[in-house]
């Protein structure tokens, strides 16, 4: 069985890389820095409203408008970094990004705003799948590669945790827009540095973009995202109906956007809805904890985020330590104790009361195992000329979850009555995936 993790046929000639751990550490930082872009305005919603002057609907569209691009879009991203070069795609990506995070530094209207916010979106659409595709040129060694992909399970995570910081940070000092002026250097420093150490591989195809695949997939993720946020069942209905026509168009095109069979395997299914799950169970909790908080502890936008400090610091160690447990155990065993240790902080976290801060440390040791385990579980068997869609499908997931998921969370709390039934029921998701987990057949170590 070739070996999964092995970079594909048309990278193994491409330049060499001259510091391929500075070349991660630029990727990583990154996909971060995409993530952070989502989150950048989440403690800082009330003066965002306040120097727009927005209405609740207004200021929804100015936070789901990158997500909904960047979601509706990742799909489409991975196929044109398969198809036209990686790191193009990345660097094109970036630009956008950039260009876009200075607009929301400076829009005068809330139009100007969500266009902005929107095109942010479509930049880390472009860039997000292009940068984990490139991992395999830049860490070429197996043992290595395993770590590498363990600590990006993570790296969106923290990226989350970073923005909702940085929010606070600028809004406790009453500059929010400051917070796109972090994003536009961070960014440019990523672009600089990927032009002089990222390698560009040759293209791993000459196939044609699949049209109607792109356009079909980008409508239905799009109008879920947008119908889900905004509650509107008609407009999720025709998401639906998009993604429907989209599998019937896969399944009979010659150069599909999507395989089918990519995503007809047991172990990334799991993998897929592990990605989704953990997402979907961090957002709420970031959600309801913030509200929380500050609605009914009185606390500041300062030390709200700070809440959160010891979540993204526990997040981020396990990310570097699962590389090493996923090569000593494999990744059956640390996804099933990754879902269980989720399952038990979400219980912490659920009575909002005296176990909240034990919740906030155990809840990201869970969640980071969950996402580095599901990470390397993602990519295993994926053909070499499909890396771009491969990352895209992971990364899709992962939004999926603070919509869609997110959004079923947010419908039992109402039901509910509160926040801590929401949570429970949360933590009884991670624990009805755990058997499948357990069944999981045996992963290479060095996948």
């Amino acid at each position: 069985m070739p070996d999964p993790a092995a970079p594909p046929a048309s990278e193994r000639d491409s330049p060499a890389v001259r510091r391929p751990r500075t070349a991660f550490a630029l990727l990583g930082t990154v996909q971060a820095t995409l993530i952070a872009g989502i989150t950048v305005l989440t403690v800082a919603l009330p003066e965002v409203r306040l120097d727009l002057g927005l209405t609740d609907s207004r200021l929804a569209l100015v936070t789901s408008a990158y997500g909904i691009s960047f979601a509706g879009l990742l799909l489409l991203g991975g196929r044109l970094a398969d198809l036209y070069g990686r790191r193009r795609l990345l660097v094109v990506g970036l630009v956008l990004f950039t260009l876009a995070s200075a607009a929301c530094a400076v829009a005068p209207t809330v139009f100007t705003m969500v266009a902005a916010r929107f095109a942010q979106g479509v930049g880390a659409a472009l860039a997000s799948p292009a940068a984990m595709a490139l991992v395999s040129s830049v860490v070429t060694e197996p043992a290595r590669r395993v770590r590498a992909l363990a600590l990006w399970g993570v790296l969106s995570g923290t990226g989350a945790t970073l923005g909702t910081l940085l929010s606070g940070v600028f809004a406790h000092g009453g500059a929010w827009r400051g917070v796109f002026t972090v994003l536009v250097a961070v960014a440019l420093l990523c672009l600089v540095g990927v032009l002089r150490f990222v390698p560009a591989p040759t293209p791993a195809g000459n196939g044609r973009l699949d049209v109607p695949g792109a356009v079909l997939a980008t409508a239905g993720l799009t109008a879920i995202g947008v119908g889900v946020l905004e509650a509107v069942p008609a407009v999720v209905v025709a998401g639906v109906a998009s993604l429907a026509a989209f599998v019937a168009v896969e399944a009979r095109s010659a150069e599909p956007l999507v395989p089918l069979g990519l995503l007809a395997t047991r172990p990334r299914a799991v993998a897929l809805g592990s990605i989704v799950l953990a997402s979907a169970a961090m957002a709420a909790g970031f959600f309801f904890l913030s509200l929380y908080v500050q609605d009914e502890r009185g606390a500041s936008a300062l030390a709200t985020a700070a809440l959160f400090l010891p979540y993204g610091l526990a997040l981020t160690a396990t990310g570097l330590l699962s590389g090493r447990l996923l090569s000593r155990y494999g990744v059956r065993p640390v996804l099933t104790v990754g879902l269980v240790v989720a399952a038990t902080g979400l219980l912490l976290l659920a009575p909002l009361g005296a176990t909240v801060l034990a919740g906030l440390v155990v809840m990201p040791v869970g969640v980071g195992l969950v996402f580095s385990s599901a990470t390397v579980l993602a990519v295993h068997g994926s053909p070499a000329h499909r890396t771009g869609v491969v990352a895209a499908v992971a990364t899709t997931a992962m939004e999926v979850g603070p919509t869609a998921g997110f959004a079923l969370l947010v419908a039992l709390a109402s039901a509910a009555g509160g926040y801590g039934p929401a949570l429970t029921g949360a933590a009884l998701l991670f624990l009805l995936l755990t058997p499948a987990a357990l069944t999981l057949r045996r992963i290479p170590r060095t996948v």
